[in-house]
C-alpha cells in the first residue's frame, strides 16, 4: 500500500474507513472470492436464523388458547416438540455461525497482513492458511466468552444490589439505575472491542486467549475513543 507503517498509527476515523475501501478495490477479485466463499453464507445463515426464530415464536404461543380445553392440551404436546426442534436448530446455527464467523476473521486478516507486506497471494493460499490459525482462534473466542460471562454476572450481581437498595425510592433510584446502564453499556463495547482485536491478534501472532486480550488491551491504549467508534459504526 502507498502508506508507511508510521504514518498508518496517525490514521483518524474517516482515514481509516478509506484505507480499507482502498484495500478492497485494489485486491477486488480475492476478496469476492473470500466474500462468497465465507462472508457470503455467514450472512444467508444469519438470515435464515431469524426468519425461522420468527416461524417458531409464531408457533410457541399459547395465549389465546385457554387452558381447560383439549386444544389445549394437544397445542402443548406439540409446542414440546417445536421447543426441541427450536434447541436443535439453535445449536447448529451457532455452530455454523461460529464456524464461518472465525473462518471470514482469519481470512480476511491474513489476506490484509500479506497486502501490507507485499506477499504474493491467492485464495488457495488462504483457504490453506486458514485451519492453521484455528486452534487460536477458538481459544480466543472461549477466553473472551468467560470474560464477558463474568461481566454479565457482575452486571446482575449490582442490579440486585441496587433492586435491594435503593430500587424503591423512586428519584434516586432512576438515576442510579441511568449511570448504571451508561456504564455497563460502556463495559460492553470495550470487551466487545478488545475481542474483535484480540482475534486479529490471534491470526497474525503466536498470542491466543487472554494473551491475546492483554495485548489488544495494550494496542488500543490512546486509541480507545477511536476503537470504539469503528466498532460501533461496523
Amino acid at each position: 500500500m502507498d502508506r508507511g507503517q508510521e504514518e498508518m498509527q496517525f490514521l483518524g476515523l474517516f482515514d481509516i474507513f478509506k484505507e480499507s475501501y482502498k484495500i478492497i478495490s485494489s485486491c477486488r477479485k480475492l476478496f469476492t472470492k473470500i466474500t462468497l466463499a465465507l462472508i457470503l453464507p455467514l450472512s444467508f445463515i444469519y438470515l435464515v436464523h431469524v426468519q425461522v426464530s420468527s416461524l417458531f415464536s409464531s408457533k410457541l404461543q399459547l395465549d389465546h388458547i385457554r387452558s381447560d380445553t383439549a386444544e389445549y392440551e394437544n397445542s402443548s404436546n406439540l409446542i414440546s416438540h417445536e421447543a426441541l426442534y427450536f434447541l436443535l436448530f439453535n445449536f447448529v446455527y451457532f455452530t455454523l455461525f461460529f464456524i464461518f464467523s472465525l473462518l471470514s476473521t482469519a481470512a480476511v486478516v491474513y489476506t490484509i497482513a500479506c497486502i501490507y507486506t507485499a506477499r504474493e497471494l491467492t485464495f488457495k493460499t488462504i483457504i490453506t492458511v486458514v485451519p492453521k490459525v484455528w486452534k487460536r482462534l477458538l481459544v480466543t473466542f472461549l477466553s473472551i466468552f468467560v470474560v464477558i460471562f463474568l461481566y454479565l454476572f457482575v452486571a446482575v450481581l449490582v442490579l440486585i444490589i441496587w433492586a435491594v437498595s435503593v430500587g424503591q425510592m423512586h428519584a434516586i433510584g432512576v438515576v442510579m439505575l441511568a449511570v448504571l446502564v451508561v456504564l455497563f453499556t460502556a463495559g460492553l463495547f470495550y470487551l466487545a472491542t478488545i475481542w474483535h482485536l484480540a482475534t486479529t491478534v490471534s491470526v497474525l501472532e503466536e498470542a491466543y486467549g487472554f494473551a491475546a486480550m492483554v495485548k489488544s488491551k495494550n494496542l488500543i491504549k490512546g486509541k480507545l475513543g477511536l476503537a470504539i467508534a469503528v466498532f460501533f459504526i461496523l
